[in-house]
């Protein structure tokens, strides 16, 4: 039974040895050398080896190989300096060439030094200096260093850092991306060399030869190029700017679209656009746009504004043309209208009141959805209005309406009507005001006539083949040509019943007196909420608290002055972790390490 305990207890001890040395770190390990020179005057435990004719040192640690033409290994730290053409390998994925490496096994940490070249199997970086911390499977530079990948193109930034285990850049200061098509600036770029996603944050530009995009918040995909943008973004696309709270851009479409409180700029045509959806297709050089949607026409004297369900504006920049479709509505200071759609015509100045082929004369809404424009105090429906407009002047120059034109007017004092009626109306303005109107063909008029002092003379109702009406300070002068029969009533002679024209429809309470009257008839607002693109949170410093507790742990095995761990650390990182050193020596709290590095 002694015997037995005896065993098991010599088993016990030689198993807790085994596992006590396989769990101890692995020391660095030169796998091949072609001359091995020892100098004692450097020290009994630095060997200094040097590369055959036939290959150069192999050395190996823990997962990586290293090849170099000399190398000099210092045994107690577990230390080595590679020198002329050094070669990295980390499995099949890294490779890492350089003019020399410096790697501590304690810390795991390489710096490489003169012309690194870092290659992975999605991109090639490339930089005066670069740190490799092989614990955090993260590269790190600070001297300015460019990325080349075949789709997107090459990646330059002042800072950078590579992480591994999923394939990510960080881009800092200076940001630049150069592909064929366009030219990418930012602040920071987080890129991922697999997918090709890219994320921007704080102020970024995308200038391509037709777009130029600039936001503080979002998402490009170099692999198809098509890109989504929030905070401030805004997309410059053939002389339109578009903004909105959300936009996406599709570069091989020719495609914008905007989500949510949108401004659609034309920086040619003087012309705005507004909604909370739009598309803008570059080809077709056109705009569409709906969600109270608002086109307003920027003039010196005057803007014109006309609001739809939905807007479309086409055209080229010198021959822009607008449609407003499904309840129509345009407002300026001293004229409005309604129709089912509204066509304007930027370059000659011609703006269409239309109704729709559906609401024909035998519908029961026909009249309700006749076009109709307000005046000063009157109003006027037909088939059909147009507007014209002097396009230099940026004046109304005149109005037509198409068959069955229809003028109403209150009367100043009483509670009748003014009406006239024909076949068609031409109106003239003069300084944007309505000075003279002609009905022509099949004329009628109902007119309440009254003398200077505003009293009743009589109600004159009669048909003529024309009639004309000026407006001279706030008089109508009204004269009938070719009348064909008519007098004027005395105001009890004359019926009520007959005091109103067949079709007489007097619409004031849809007139819009102000911008904000073109929605009175929209359904409540409800936008669609953005998720959008997530905040940026800082991530770990790459010179963190860990790595100085590893470079601490090389300090207590390196004799020198210096530790060689922690001799090429950045000269901020090394003041931070001096003050971090001084207050871990006085037993207080530690502070935050390394912020802004």
């Amino acid at each position: 039974m002694n015997l037995v305990f005896r065993y098991i207890l010599l088993f016990s001890c030689c198993f807790s040895t085994l596992l006590s040395y396989s769990q101890q770190p692995k020391k660095i390990r030169i796998e091949y050398s072609g001359f091995t020179v020892k100098d004692s005057l450097k020290g009994d435990n630095i060997t200094t080896f040097v590369r055959s004719d036939q290959a150069q040192i192999h050395v190996v640690h823990e997962g990586i190989d290293m090849w170099c033409d000399k190398a000099i290994y210092y045994q107690d730290e577990d230390f080595i300096e590679a020198f002329s053409d050094v070669v990295l390998k980390q499995g099949d994925t890294i490779n890492m060439t350089s003019k020399y490496v410096e790697y501590s096994g304690i810390t795991k940490m390489a710096f490489a030094a003169g012309d690194v070249v870092l290659t992975e199997p999605q991109s090639v970086l490339t930089t005066d200096t670069l740190y490799f911390d092989r614990t955090k499977q993260e590269a790190y530079y600070r001297t300015k260093g460019k990325v080349v990948r075949d789709s997107s193109g090459t990646i330059t930034s002042q800072v950078g850092r590579y992480y591994m285990d999923s394939s990510k850049y960080r881009f800092l200061k200076d940001v630049v991306l150069v592909n064929p098509e366009y030219t990418l600036n930012t602040n920071q770029l987080d890129f991922y060399s697999e997918t090709g996603h890219s994320y921007m944050y704080g102020p970024s530009t995308i200038v391509g030869d037709s777009s130029k995009i600039y936001c503080e918040r979002g998402f490009y995909n170099t692999n198809d190029d098509t890109g989504y943008f929030i905070k401030n973004s805004k997309i410059n696309y053939n002389n339109r700017e578009v903004v909105g709270d959300s936009l996406y851009f599709d570069r091989n479409r020719s495609f914008a679209s905007a989500t949510n409180n949108i401004v659609v700029t034309d920086t040619i045509n003087k012309s705005i656009i507004k909604g909370h959806y739009a598309e803008v297709f570059r080809a077709q050089d056109s705009v569409f746009i709906t969600k109270r949607a608002l086109a307003i026409t920027v003039q010196e004297k005057d803007s014109v504004y006309i609001h739809a369900d939905t807007l479309m504006i086409t055209g080229q920049p010198e021959h822009r043309i607008t449609r407003a479709f499904y309840n129509a509505k345009m407002y300026k200071s001293d004229m409005s209208g309604k129709a089912d759609s509204i066509h304007a015509d930027h370059k000659t100045g011609l703006t269409q009141l239309i109704n729709l082929d559906r609401f024909s004369s035998g519908d029961a809404y026909s009249i309700k959805r006749r076009p109709i424009m307000w005046n000063l105090g009157n109003q006027m429906t037909g088939d059909s209005i147009h507007l014209i407009s002097n396009v230099e002047k940026e004046e109304l120059d005149s109005l037509k309406v198409f068959n069955n034109a229809f003028l109403i007017s209150k009367d100043t004092i009483g509670g009748g009507f003014n009406q006239i009626k024909g076949q068609r109306l031409i109106g003239l303005f003069e300084n944007n005001e309505l000075y003279n109107i002609d009905i022509i063909k099949n004329a009628e008029i109902i007119f309440y006539s009254r003398n200077d002092e505003d009293s009743l003379i009589g109600i004159n109702k009669s048909k003529s083949g024309k009639i004309n009406m000026k407006f001279d300070e706030g008089y109508k002068i009204v004269t009938l040509i070719n009348q064909v029969d008519g007098e004027i009533y005395p105001e009890s002679r004359f019926p009520e019943n007959a005091r109103k024209f067949r079709g007489f429809d007097w619409r004031e309470e849809e007139r819009p007196n102000s911008v904000e009257d073109l929605f009175s008839d929209d359904p409540p607002l409800e936008l669609p909420v953005i998720k959008g693109l997530d905040e940026y949170i800082p991530e770990e410093e790459f010179f963190d608290e860990a790595l100085f507790d590893r470079i601490d742990t090389a300090r207590e095995k390196d004799k020198d002055d210096v530790n060689k761990a922690s001799r090429n650390l950045p000269k901020s990182v090394k003041e931070v972790k001096k003050k971090r050193d001084a207050v871990k020596n006085q037993n207080l709290p530690k502070p935050l390490i390394n912020k802004g590095n």
